[in-house]
């Protein structure tokens, strides 16, 4: 049985004007991302990697080419769908956290039920098990000042799966951490992916993260390279 990717990257081209030049951001971008896979997408800072990112998630136009999340035609939809795709489809995981300084953890990461008016006995369910899942079942009412930069960015990821996404983009998730810190969190993404069986899209440049990834792509002046489409089976690998 086949299963038909979350996420469907074909001839994406974005370009951004910087005075009087153009500047080419992504250049003819394929790729898939299935179900439960993890993919890295690695390159030096001003590659594209954030732009790529954006396209998929919604928070910015391609200029040409197709972009499919979780059945949703992303280049087709207006500005409502794509608030609608964002709020109900697709996670955020950011380098800086993006957690509320006066709200709990648990608050934080019952943000994105709030906005979809989830039954607030579900929503407490839900962040209650996503907490436990990161690992911080016992920080719930601890605000992100007074926890660890780890933390935080544990409570970010259980904040960016609330919503039970389809598709989870990460923007460089460990810049902000150490290197032990920072494959804990890659490990947990891991692990979490796994569990929910989300698809997921990592940005990043530190060598480090790769060795979590099912697949590693390389992305240089707008340009990607490596394995597009679906990793083979395990029998096959």
């Amino acid at each position: 049985m086949t299963t038909d990717p979350a996420v469907t990257v074909r001839g994406v081209t974005k370009t951004y004007r910087s005075g009087s030049r153009t500047v080419p951001a992504l250049q003819d971008v394929d790729l898939d991302v299935s179900p439960g896979e993890l993919v890295v997408v690695r390159g030096r800072s001003g590659s594209g990697k954030t732009t790529l990112l954006n396209v998929v998630g919604g928070l910015d136009r391609a200029d040409a080419g197709s972009v499919v999340v979780a059945g949703h035609d992303v280049t087709a939809l207006d500005e409502d769908g794509l608030l609608r795709l964002r709020r109900e489809t697709v996670g955020f995981v950011f380098q800086t956290f993006g957690l509320i300084p006066i709200l709990s953890a648990a608050e934080n990461v019952g943000v994105p039920l709030r906005l979809l008016g989830t039954d607030p006995d579900e929503r407490e369910d839900r962040v209650r098990v996503l907490l436990a899942m990161v690992g911080l079942a016992d920080h719930v009412d601890q605000r992100p000042g007074e926890l660890s930069g780890g933390q935080q960015q544990r409570v970010a990821i259980a904040r960016a799966l609330a919503n039970r996404p389809a598709v989870l983009l990460a923007d460089e998730p460990t810049g902000q951490l150490d290197s032990h810190t920072g494959r804990g969190a890659m490990e947990l993404l891991r692990a979490v992916v796994e569990a929910e069986g989300v698809a997921a899209l990592v940005a990043t440049h530190d060598p480090v993260l790769i060795e979590v990834a099912d697949r590693v792509l390389d992305l240089r002046d707008g340009r990607l390279s490596g394995p597009a489409g679906s990793p083979p089976p395990p029998a096959a690998r």
